[in-house]
């Protein structure tokens, strides 16, 4: 099988994580201590700069080192939580030497040769890789497509219409520290009753966003793309069509930026090939992989980003038919955007290719 990896082994696969140090590293090196033990050697690398610390994996004291050609010596997965920029050098180098990269970052998404995989939907798409590489979705994608899938596998999903509100741990560390410090310049003031007054509160410090994230919601995540597209708007449509195996489907998109730490929700406007109910919804919701359906309004029970952060589903509530559409369903969905949006997803993607050398 091209690119499944290095022949068998007695002993466990060893496995790599590559930015151990950042934010979705640290929860990823949580979610190894508390899944399954599946690992043998279990190596933290990062840059240069925070080569040295030490950080704690399944209980043990474990010294990062530098990324390097050497630092993947011995190992059979890896899996990156980098840049794209550093995840395009550095995964092909890895793969060269015959270790299964699992890949958090855009850099191969949407490269034919890349499986792009979420357990729950396509766990077959993992064994063809003939890169040797193997994708992770974006955190927004993810939010919402163990739902979607579960929903298509029974109705043929026909059109997609999304809205994004997107908490601020999903632009990294700087998004969280930039909220914190504007939350702190406008806290116990009235701002946010005129015109400007929030802008000129925190003045040119919005960090990674183009418009202050305190008291506001920003209609943008992501860089300019065609016609007034953000990246991330097109990577819901693009991701979602690759995992789906639905290359013509019409997906509609806008992703909002709001003042959240983690946890990213969506709305989510879906048309099937024929009538759906919400009975039969529900049913589907209720028992899928992965996803936890929380929809009573009347006693008040839906999800929300307070609720779901630091938890692994996908949760759905606001289940309702279209007003005007019999063929088509209204969703809220929430997901923890470090979790499932990436670190478990990565983790459960490496878990299927570690079944591999038993």
């Amino acid at each position: 099988m091209a690119g499944a990896g290095r022949p068998e082994r007695s002993a466990r696969p060893a496995l790599a994580v590559v930015g151990a140090t950042g934010a979705v590293g640290t929860v990823l090196l949580q979610i190894l201590s508390q899944r399954a033990d599946v690992w043998g050697e279990i190596r933290l690398l990062a840059s240069a700069r925070s080569a040295g610390r030490k950080l704690a994996v399944r209980g043990e004291e474990t010294e990062v080192m530098a990324l390097g050609e050497e630092a993947f010596d011995g190992i059979d997965v890896a899996l990156f939580d980098v840049p794209g920029e550093v995840a395009a050098e550095w995964a092909p180098v890895a793969a060269a030497q015959g270790v299964v990269v699992i890949d958090n970052s855009g850099a191969f998404r949407m490269d034919p040769e890349v499986p792009l995989v979420v357990p729950e939907v396509n766990p077959h798409a993992v064994r063809m890789r003939p890169r040797g590489i193997v994708a992770n979705p974006n955190c927004t994608t993810l939010s919402m497509i163990v739902a979607l899938g579960a929903l298509h596998a029974e109705f043929g999903l026909r059109e997609l219409v999304v809205s994004s509100y997107q908490a601020v741990s999903g632009a990294g560390r700087a998004g969280v520290e930039t909220l914190r410090r504007q939350l702190s310049l406008v806290a116990g003031t009235e701002l946010g009753t005129g015109p400007g007054d929030v802008r000129r509160a925190v003045g040119d410090d919005t960090g990674p966003f183009p418009e202050p994230v305190a008291l506001n919601v920003v209609p943008w995540a992501g860089s300019l793309r065609e016609d007034g597209w953000s990246s991330e708007e097109m990577e819901v449509r693009d991701e979602s069509r690759k995992i789906l195996g639905l290359p013509r489907l019409p997906v509609a998109v806008t992703c909002v930026r709001v003042p959240v730490i983690t946890a990213h929700s969506l709305t989510v406007h879906a048309r099937f090939e024929g009538e759906v109910t919400v009975e039969a919804a529900r049913e589907i919701l209720a028992t899928a992989p992965g996803v936890v359906l929380c929809d009573d309004p009347a006693a008040g029970e839906f999800p929300t980003p307070a609720d779901v952060v630091g938890t692994d589903p996908t949760w759905v509530g606001r289940v309702r038919r279209a007003l005007d559409d019999p063929t088509a369903l209204e969703l809220f969905v929430c997901g923890d955007n470090l979790r499932k949006g990436a670190a478990l997803n990565t983790a459960q993607i490496a878990e299927l290719v570690a079944a591999e050398f038993n």
